[in-house]
């Protein structure tokens, strides 16, 4: 019985289907093969006329217009056909970023920061301002350094190394290079002055504009600020980093900047807008510049994620539940309050919406060997008709296939052993778990996706464990980092420290000191164990938490 239904099943089995990048007019143009070996995108210029993509075995191709040599490929010649870079042949790439000449910088898992195309400012940092027509070696001022970002403004550069150090370079006519000076960089520079002592976990930029966020979640601006975009409360431009004082308390996880807009988003899922507003992209109800950061999307979920790049007005956010949000310039439109989508991404936002239809980041295609697997089988879980084995959790059933179990999880590998009593049966009752967490874990061996709420991800963590499930446990963390509050801080702590989460555990541990006033007023810190909460008050005052 147990191979007629796995044959049954595997002939049932449909293909599967690849992420849509053809909602960029320019993938049109390749075929299915060629489309299921990208790996990496982004869609550039200033009409979104050019294409760099990273397959999967690392060659790295690009096609499109060539403006300023922006391709690489040696020539100033357009191509409709793919060109790969040999150059670049077997490098990872971690990181990439345009500006709007345009100039590409690109970051590879070794930490090499490479350069080209327009280099009228001497953006691509080699001393020159001679157009880059093919990839090269950035690497005045960055030897033994390991660049892990890279972001680019219209005409300036910045990259961001292992050790969080900023550095900048390229024009500098508002002080976006935070050299203290309007002269332009002709190689990179560390930013200095109030970053000097602070590591940087991520950096972007607007057109003239720099920010950046340190690892205690605090943001510094610098450059442009003639529409508020550094959120300084004035409209003067800075030419060092400045502290946005008005996001003091809060802890800042991701930025973005559009053309003269900013976006910051907090561990808590809040969101705030500052900068120009001319299209609405503050998503306020107005058209109102704010020279300070205002929160927006209060009565909504939570937000997860949130997107605008340089070169458009277009706003973009993703909630909890995957509610994917636009606002600013769409087709022409000027959306001045957020707009909910049927979108599942981000990214489709800007590929339909935005002008021009650019990608605001290097876009993860994550289809094919790694997925297919689990799409494949995604239609197949819990389906009686080809099931040869059933749970049953608190009175309901659950029908799944023996060898895929086998297959997937070393744990029923072993218990589907002749020895084992399980192997004879066609129910198994699980008294352990409860039904939503058996549920969702049997359901993540078929799919690799974990949908849990972050409370019941506490349990699918405590099953991860027992398993030895350790990407499994990956997952659920990632989900409880997405829901931590106030309220529900110190209990995920303390689940994080009772399954060895020590990832987890300190992510909690930071959100509760940089949140230690309001944790400790709620009833989860104080019914902790106490061993637990004298160890967190130890390790907090070790790291200046009670300092006045």
């Amino acid at each position: 019985q147990q191979c007629y239904s796995f044959s049954l099943l595997v002939r049932r089995l449909h293909k599967n289907n690849m992420v849509d990048v053809s909602k960029w007019p320019l993938f049109s143009l390749m075929g299915p093969q060629e489309l299921s070996s990208i790996r990496r995108a982004c869609v550039f210029g200033t009409s979104a006329n050019e294409v760099i993509y990273i397959t999967s075995d690392d060659e790295v191709y690009v096609f499109g217009l060539n403006c300023s040599n922006c391709l690489g490929t040696g020539d100033s010649l357009s191509t409709i056909v793919p060109k790969k870079l040999d150059f670049l042949s077997g490098r990872k790439v971690i990181s990439l970023s345009y500006g709007s000449g345009p100039h590409i910088l690109l970051a590879t898992e070794d930490g090499e920061l490479f350069a080209w195309g327009h280099n009228g400012y001497s953006q691509l940092g080699n001393g020159t301002t001679n157009q880059g027509v093919a990839p090269v070696l950035v690497s005045a001022n960055l030897l033994n350094k390991k660049v892990t970002e890279v972001a680019c403004g219209s005409h300036h550069s910045m990259a961001l190394t292992d050790s969080g150090e900023v550095y900048a370079w390229g024009y500098n006519n508002c002080g976006q290079v935070g050299s203290g000076s309007t002269a332009n960089q002709p190689t990179p520079r560390r930013v200095s002055n109030c970053l000097q002592n602070k590591v940087a976990v991520g950096i972007v930029c607007g057109q003239t504009s720099s920010l950046a966020v340190v690892d205690n979640g605090e943001v510094y601006g610098w450059g442009y600020n003639g529409n508020g975009q550094l959120g300084l409360g004035n409209n003067g431009n800075q030419l060092t980093p400045c502290r946005l004082v008005a996001l003091q308390g809060l802890c800042v996880q991701q930025i973005v900047s559009g053309y003269a807009h900013s976006l910051a988003l907090t561990d808590e899922g809040l969101l705030f807008a500052w900068g120009a507003n001319t299209y609405g992209q503050l998503g306020t109800g107005n058209k109102s510049n704010q020279l300070s950061p205002v929160q927006i999307m209060t009565e909504k979920e939570r937000i997860v994620e949130i997107a605008a790049c340089h070169s458009t007005h277009t706003s973009a956010a993703k909630t909890q539940s995957g509610q994917v949000y636009m606002w600013g310039q769409c087709r022409g439109q000027s959306i001045v309050l957020p707009h909910l989508t049927h979108f599942t991404c981000t990214d489709d936002v800007f590929a339909c919406f935005a002008t021009p239809s650019v990608m605001w980041r290097l876009l993860s295609l994550e289809h094919d060997d790694f997925l297919t697997v689990a799409q494949s089988l995604k239609k197949e879980f819990d389906s009686p008709e080809t099931a040869d084995l059933k749970f049953s959790i608190d009175g309901k059933y659950i029908y799944v296939h023996k060898a895929v179990l086998k297959i997937r999880c070393e744990h029923f590998r072993s218990m589907f052993q002749s020895h084992w009593n399980e192997d004879m049966k066609e129910v198994i009752e699980i008294e352990q778990f409860s039904y939503p967490v058996y549920r969702s874990f049997l359901e993540f061996l078929y799919t690799d996706n974990v949908e849990l709420p972050p409370e019941d991800a506490i349990g699918l963590l405590d099953l991860a464990t027992s398993y030895c499930e350790n990407r499994l446990k990956r997952l659920c963390q990632h989900i409880i980092k997405r829901g931590i509050t106030v309220e529900n801080a110190f209990s995920l702590l303390s689940a994080a420290v009772r399954y060895d989460a020590e990832d987890l555990e300190e992510f909690c541990f930071k959100f509760c000191v940089n949140h230690l006033t309001e944790v400790t007023q709620t009833a989860a810190f104080w019914q902790t164990d106490g061993n637990l909460l004298k160890d967190f008050i130890c390790r907090a005052s070790r790291c200046g938490a009670f300092k006045n």
